[in-house]
């Protein structure tokens, strides 16, 4: 009976070392992944025109800054989702004066911190494609906020988020760029070409970079590809922009929040444009 119980503890004990043993493989690894420092590109800024600098505001809206850093920019809890991860947004009003255009623009289209580190967050992906003008007025905008606020805390990692940073299933955000700059939505000529950046820019994050749908990172279904606009008449679509609810008030869940909080900003022009390069590109496709 002695020996059982002793080879049960030697059992247990290797269990626990295993365990132990595991757990620091995972810290280190996450660990590393998180503090490597990565070499940003210069950025190209292009002095913004007037028209820009004034619209920068809105554009914030529409693009989701406001949403995720706080109306007046002082960032704030984004999500508690522990064991996963605990999720602040900085407050851009603080960060802004400790650093430069350069390191703002980084961040923004590069996904690079101004510590050099890798963002995970922040959805430099789609901001990728925001011209020199575009990402200069949208920095203007940051700094004419007032400071408020004070320091918000970083991202706490439970140990799944760091489980899934070890073992490489959460990539930061600044491997899909790539994938941006060369995955373009079907160019319907220049008719269209005004309502196909719209689309580019404010519908890619959820449609994916060529607005074909992209598998969700819950494992849920894919969005569905924007050429299910084609079948919306303006006043349809207008609706879907300003509210989320499309014909046959089904609930789309994150399209509803989506319109309501940023793609309401989208003034009368911007919608028929969307709209217009919408439904050639789904004619296009059916063809």
């Amino acid at each position: 009976m002695r020996k059982a119980l002793r080879w049960i503890g030697y059992v247990l004990a290797a269990i626990v070392l295993l365990a132990l043993l595991f757990a620091a493989w995972v810290w280190f690894a996450s660990s590393r992944v998180l503090g490597r420092v990565h070499e940003a590109a210069p950025e190209r800024l292009a002095a913004p025109t007037a028209a820009q600098r004034a619209d920068a505001g809105r554009q914030a809206r529409i693009m989701g800054c406001a949403h995720c850093h706080g109306e007046r920019l002082e960032g704030g809890l984004m999500f508690d989702a522990q064991p996963f991860a605990t999720v602040w947004a900085p407050n851009l009003t603080e960060l802004a004066p400790r650093v430069s255009d350069q390191q703002l623009a980084r961040a923004i289209r590069q996904g690079i911190g101004h510590d050099g580190r890798a963002l995970f967050i922040m959805p430099s992906d789609q901001y990728s494609r925001f011209s020199d003008q575009e990402v200069a007025a949208l920095i203007a905008e940051i700094r004419r906020a007032p400071r408020s606020g004070g320091p918000v805390s970083p991202i706490k990692w439970g140990p799944i988020g760091r489980f899934a940073l070890a073992m490489g299933q959460l990539r930061p955000i600044m491997v899909r760029i790539e994938d941006y700059r060369t995955r373009q939505p079907f160019d319907t000529g220049p008719g269209e070409a005004a309502g196909r950046r719209l689309a580019a820019n404010g519908c890619s994050a959820c449609h994916g970079p060529d607005l074909t749908g992209t598998p969700s990172d819950d494992g849920g279904p894919p969005p569905p590809d924007l050429a299910i606009a084609g079948a919306y008449n303006l006043a349809q679509f207008r609706a879907l922009m300003r509210t989320g609810v499309p014909p046959g008030g089904r609930d789309l869940g994150l399209m509803k929040e989506v319109a309501t909080r940023n793609f309401s900003s989208f003034n009368e022009e911007e919608v028929g444009q969307l709209h217009a390069y919408l439904r050639a590109r789904a004619e296009r496709a059916s063809h």
